[in-house]
């Protein structure tokens, strides 16, 4: 447990750090627009890339992968039962979906690599690589098919999937590594330098993007589908592992990558695509303050 909470409070330091640095406007607003874009356009992806390319498939366990999108499609389902309850309009429902599918990718790959350096990382990159395609794909699809007025044509999912960088990067890694082809050592070191600062400037960005005056309006409906999102997928994802045969490792990782809380970008999904974008708000803070005390719980209670 000492060494789950030694990876976490770094994390929460840094998170908390860009929250500050927020609120103060010690750095400008438009400059995080600036910060979110690099990493999302070119230091995610170079982590993303370097790690798959150098990871060890012939010995992935891909129960993991398997497992995280089960439980990904399972959580996804079950936001459909906000249909039935009341004070759910469309546009709740679809913001509640997203936020069951979505992850912290930032958060989940300073832990792993925090606690179990470099394979930890590469298990982290590896179910980026399934549950970040899954996650798009399902919010995508009930954001608009709940949205009430959607301005605009409807976009298309899988066309929307194959522009995002990070999707790119994950197919691009993944076929180097198919292919057997090592990175030349000045691209492996380039791309080593970036995908150092992206775990960085991310939890600082991530920080920035928390709004914790939603916190005051979140109501019971708001804790309810945090909680459900923050016990209910890591508990899916924990149990597909057990029914997959994943053990040791693999099995915390896949707890980590599902304890974290929703991404921050699903505000900005929200609104683009009909969804009830102030809902997606109080759901990410209230998410990212109560991950602080559950995922350190669901670990203990893992490993213990």
């Amino acid at each position: 447990m000492s060494g789950f909470l030694y990876a976490l409070l770094p994390v929460i330091a840094i998170v908390s750090l860009g929250h500050i640095l927020s609120v103060r406007k010690w750095i400008p607003t438009e400059s995080w627009r600036a910060i979110e874009r690099l990493s999302y356009v070119v230091l995610f992806p170079a982590l993303i890339i370097r790690t798959l390319a150098n990871a060890p498939f012939e010995t992935a366990p891909w129960g993991l992968a398997a497992a995280l999108i089960l439980a990904q499609l399972t959580l996804g389902a079950f936001g459909l039962l906000g249909r039935f309850m009341p004070n759910m309009p469309g546009p709740a429902v679809g913001s509640v979906i997203q936020s069951n599918v979505r992850w912290n990718t930032m958060i989940g790959l300073s832990i792993g690599s925090l606690l179990f350096g470099e394979q930890g990382l590469a298990l982290v990159t590896i179910a980026a690589a399934v549950m970040i395609p899954t996650a798009n794909i399902i919010s995508v699809y009930a954001l608009i098919s709940h949205a009430e007025n959607l301005h605009g044509p409807k976009p298309n999912p899988f066309v929307a999937l194959f522009r995002n960088p990070i999707v790119l990067a994950c197919i691009l890694g993944l076929a180097l590594a198919a292919a057997n082809i090592s990175l030349p050592r000045l691209l492996d070191d380039s791309l080593r330098i970036l995908g150092d600062a992206a775990l960085a400037l991310g939890l600082l960005a991530a920080g920035a993007g928390v709004d914790l005056s939603a916190l005051r309006r979140a109501g019971p409906r708001t804790f309810g589908w945090s909680l459900v999102r923050l016990l209910g997928l890591p508990a899916l994802a924990v149990g597909f592992c057990v029914l997959l045969g994943v053990t040791g490792m693999p099995l915390v990782v896949a707890l980590i990558c599902a304890a974290t809380p929703t991404a921050t970008s699903s505000y900005i999904l929200s609104k683009e695509l009909g969804g009830d974008a102030p809902l997606a708000a109080n759901l990410i803070a209230v998410e990212t303050v109560l991950a602080m005390v559950t995922m350190p719980a669901l670990y203990l209670l893992l490993t213990s």
